[in-house]
């Protein structure tokens, strides 16, 4: 931000008044007490990470709902619809393609996770296609679940520097501290303090607690709008007609538009299928219920996630209606200009009544802590069991007590450690969502998981469709490769096609070193013609980076990183020496 501006913390006035700060308080202790009281202690890594397997599966699909419908949705959406040109097209991803991917991850890949007891879909695939897969997609997801809840934690200091405008303000004044980085830090101390206290168990009741906290926050926000638009309902519905605002359908066939109907049907159902089957971010709630029959409810009654989507961007609409009659202006206009995914916050620090307010920015922590502590018990399950556990089995008995005991610290410090990082690149984001490409953070945050998203897609593909007759060697080309591919499609900059050639350059040169000149060196035939599909690969990405056409669009991203890390993980393969170890 420029330096001769001040901050939405100083430029705005305080508004937020004791009863606001009571309803905050009032409710996050509610739930706290709540999480509290159905932790328990947990004392094995299986209590802190399953939830002992035995949690309810509609309150395991309330917390899929809270996790889906984060901070970016609640106050990003309505901005897409309320801009210039917005409309109801992104809900198309979610009612057709999130609805088909349900479906498929509860019918094909729930029922093989629960084969064996695992702690993530990682541990399948690593078990299914060696323990170097397990690694690679271990480190996959964290650097897409880092990015993509980066983006949303970013978002959410956002709304609560305006929203906060006057507390922020004297802390920033004091201090010298922007506003926004005691808001981020905010998020962080009470994920991290929530994910603590007793891992999944904690995580999924109080998220289900913050769903209902979410959904009274958004019908409060379009009661209040509509009451104050002249004619309510009907001139709401008017004006959006007016202004297109109510198309649903966009049936173009062109790649680098996102909502589409194209890119719904075909692009967001892999999307889908990886997020909430490959994503350990979603996926390690399902494993928390007792049966496969459970986890597959949850699954498919976590659809109810839609009618949540389909108010959010109803907000929009009501936001568009009153500021039609109400004209935005002065500094408020101001700050709508600088970052048009403000005028959500700007409504609520302008407009609504306490004690509405403080509900709302209840409900926006809420939806932010959401998906942070979620992300925070993934990451430190997934990084546990890829790096610490196998290494540590090799020299003690796993279930030990004491062994018990000395994992489940290093988890809580590793809740603490991925906390900090998360916090830190959501700072980080404010440089990124500046890029012209992002005309929302809303489009930011669900493109940062594209690009390491489809090949943990392919993992498990390769896993259920070769079972048993290749190795996971293949993939750990692939995975790269595919993440580079996804790259070449996005950005067409100078400065990625020089990533792309070092990046795809380094991986041919590693590739050389280990199957060629090293040890690896099997069948001569076998890879030298292995060596030609790899260069093939690295070939095409290359020229993908330097074609002169328009970037593809993000709903694109997995499905192509998805296609390619499955066709050289298989071409790349060799013939497995020994039987899977399910």
């Amino acid at each position: 931000m420029d330096d001769t501006v001040p901050s939405p913390a100083v430029a705005l006035g305080g508004s937020f008044g004791l009863l606001d700060w009571l309803v905050v308080v009032g409710l996050f202790a509610l739930t706290h007490w709540i999480g509290s009281r159905t932790a328990g202690k947990p004392a094995t890594i299986r209590d802190f990470f399953l939830g002992g397997r035995k949690l309810p599966w509609y309150a395991v699909a309330a917390s899929i709902i809270a996790t889906e419908i984060s901070a970016v949705t609640l106050i990003s959406l309505p901005a897409t619809v309320f801009n210039p040109g917005g409309n109801l097209t992104y809900l198309q991803l979610g009612i057709i393609g999130l609805f088909l991917a349900r479906w498929i991850v509860a019918l094909v890949l729930i029922p093989r996770y629960y084969e064996r007891e695992i702690y993530s879909p990682y541990d399948y695939m690593g078990r299914m296609l060696g323990p170097g897969v397990r690694s690679v997609t271990t480190v996959l997801f964290s650097i897409g679940g880092v990015l993509g809840q980066a983006a949303r934690v970013y978002l959410t200091g956002v709304v609560l520097e305006v929203i906060l405008a006057g507390p922020f303000g004297e802390l920033e004044a004091a201090t010298g501290v922007r506003g926004l980085v005691w808001s981020v830090g905010a998020i962080g101390l009470v994920a991290v303090a929530w994910t603590w206290l007793g891992g999944m168990t904690t995580v999924i009741w109080t998220d289900a607690v913050l769903f209902a906290v979410f959904l009274i926050a958004i019908l409060a926000s379009i009661a209040t709008a509509v009451a104050q638009v002249d004619g309510g309902v009907g001139t709401v519905i008017e004006l959006a007609n007016a202004a297109e605002k109510l198309r649903f359908f966009d049936f173009q066939a062109d790649p680098t538009v996102a909502y589409t109907l194209w890119a719904a049907l075909f692009a967001n159902t892999i999307v889908g299928v990886g997020v909430f089957g490959t994503d350990q971010l979603m996926a390690q709630r399902v494993f928390c219920c007792g049966s496969v029959r459970d986890a597959q409810k949850a699954m498919v009654a976590s659809y109810a996630s839609m009618l949540v989507a389909v108010a959010v961007a109803c907000v929009g609409l009501a936001l568009y209606a009153y500021y039609q009659q109400h004209p935005l202006s002065g500094r408020a206009l101001e700050l709508y200009q600088e970052k048009p995914d403000r005028i959500f916050p700007l409504f609520i620090v302008g407009v609504l009544p306490s004690p509405l307010k403080g509900l709302i920015v209840a409900g926006a922590f809420a939806a932010a802590i959401s998906s942070l502590d979620s992300i925070l018990a993934a990451l430190s399950q997934t990084t546990l069991s890829a790096f610490y556990l196998p290494r540590r089995a090799r020299i003690a008995n796993l279930d030990d007590p004491d062994e018990q005991r000395r994992a489940l610290k290093l988890s809580k410090a590793l809740v603490v450690v991925f906390g900090v990082l998360l916090c830190v690149i959501a700072l980080q984001c404010e440089v990124i969502a500046r890029d012209p490409r992002f005309k929302s953070i809303l489009d930011l945050a669900l493109a940062m998981p594209g690009y390491t998203q489809g090949a943990l897609l392919a993992a498990f593909a390769l896993a259920f469709v070769w079972r048993g007759r290749v190795d996971g060697s293949g993939f750990l080309w692939s995975a790269p490769l595919s993440v580079l591919m996804v790259f070449s499609v996005a950005w067409h900059a100078q400065w990625a096609q020089w990533v792309t050639l070092v990046g795809g350059g380094a991986l041919f040169v590693a590739w050389i070193a280990r199957r060629v000149v090293g040890g690896e060196r099997r069948d001569a035939v076998l890879t030298g013609v292995q060596s030609l599909v790899l260069a093939a690969g690295v070939g095409l990405a290359a020229w993908l980076v330097f074609r002169d056409k328009a970037p593809v669009a993000w709903p694109w991203f997995s499905p192509i990183g998805a296609l390619t890390a499955f066709v050289f993980g298989w071409a790349l393969a060799r013939a497995r020496t020994s039987a899977p170890t399910d």
